[in-house]
């Protein structure tokens, strides 16, 4: 019998999110609403965020694998701020997962401190894997595989489906946005949550430029040239150095822009992405937005930002969001899309909004 009191999540990539994601669970049990800085809502349907528990977690790190998974989120490459750092052994060890492309061939010429290192484990079968996200008791599973896992994001979209999970996708894989609505239809076919795809930071790069983007044409602003230049120094942006494996990224982010224009800017007159990796930033991600338009009587004007925030804590917040809106589905019994979240929470959600439309509609799923 399940514990309602409880959410119990299964992660596909113990990375630096998964790792600020499971500080935070643990961070804000011991805090009040009046103490909890940091959060958009301190309870969704009745959850707290400390109400979530991992009850499963797959990677595919010889130095993860096997371990505790309260200690494999401190373990290299993982470089991300350590905020929570004296957790309680989870009795949960993290399980091989399935490889695919979840790995980038370019990774093996770095340091391994900087780097994935394969373990050297058979990998799990599709139904060992959905025998164990049944046999874990998880209601969730949480895509945090690296940029560019198409395959893989399948292969464990697949798994959660046959498994009965709902499954919530943080990358930039088009699977509740997928152009022919396969993943839509087999979701609510099943009567099982889907959101995504690929998490909008809590006052990330996205977040600013389409809001900056947003007042430019509520100001009459004219919107003609833009870029949104990214580095930092996490593995994320060392697997991003492979540039086929950006595809989606690119598009996820730079539509999340066109998406709130007064006008759509032509393809050569915007450049949002990842740009480089800089190794000693860590899990710091610096952004450089630029924005150059016309005002009253076509007299030009042009602006400068520079963003610097802790990259996977960014995150944090808003997936313990997504998480307890996912929960609220199934207690509901709403499969398929979650459209409002998605909006919201993701950068390509199956429909675009206004941040303050999908705001409003996100408030209304909660309360309704």
């Amino acid at each position: 019998m399940k514990d309602m009191s409880k959410i119990k999540i299964a992660i596909v990539g113990v990375g630096n999110c998964a790792s600020s994601l499971i500080q935070g669970i643990h961070y804000y049990r011991g805090k009040t609403p009046q103490s909890a800085i940091g959060l958009m809502h301190w309870e969704i349907g009745g959850y707290k965020p400390g109400d979530i528990e991992v009850v499963l977690a797959f990677d595919t790190d010889k130095r993860k694998v096997g371990v505790d998974v309260h200690e494999a989120i401190f373990c290299a490459p993982n470089c991300t701020t350590v905020f929570r750092p004296d957790l309680p052994k989870s009795g949960v060890r993290v399980r091989m997962g399935r490889i695919l492309d979840g790995f980038s061939g370019h990774m093996k010429d770095y340091d391994e401190t900087r780097t994935f290192v394969l373990a050297d484990e058979p990998e799990p079968t599709e139904d060992e894997t959905i025998a164990a996200l049944k046999e874990s008791g998880a209601e969730i599973l949480l895509n945090y595989l690296p940029v560019g896992s198409e395959e893989a994001t399948r292969f464990y979209a697949g798994c959660a489906l046959k498994a009965g999970l709902a499954f919530v996708n943080n990358i930039p894989v088009f699977i509740a946005s997928n152009p022919d609505g396969k993943w839509a239809k087999l979701f609510e076919k099943a009567g099982i949550p889907l959101m995504g795809d690929d998490i909008k930071s809590q006052l990330g790069a996205t977040i600013i430029h389409r809001t900056l983007t947003n007042l430019f044409a509520k100001r009459g602003v004219k919107l003609e040239r833009t870029y949104q230049l990214n580095t930092g120094g996490n593995t994320d942006f060392l697997n991003m150095l492979n540039r086929s494996r950006l595809m989606s990224k690119k598009e996820s982010k730079t539509e999340a822009v066109q998406s709130v224009t007064a006008h759509r800017i032509p393809d050569d007159d915007i450049h949002v992405g990842p740009s480089d990796y800089v190794p000693w930033q860590n899990d710091n991600k610096v952004c450089f937005i630029r924005m150059e338009g016309k005002l009253f009587g076509d007299v030009p004007m042009n602006l400068e930002m520079r963003l610097s925030v802790e990259d996977s804590p960014n995150s944090g917040g808003v997936v313990i969001d997504c998480i307890r809106c996912a929960k609220l589905a199934l207690d509901r019994g709403q499969g398929g899309i979650l459209e409002a979240p998605s909006a919201y929470f993701y950068k390509h959600p199956p429909h675009q909004y206004t941040d303050d439309e999908a705001f409003q509609m996100t408030e209304q799923f909660i309360n309704s």
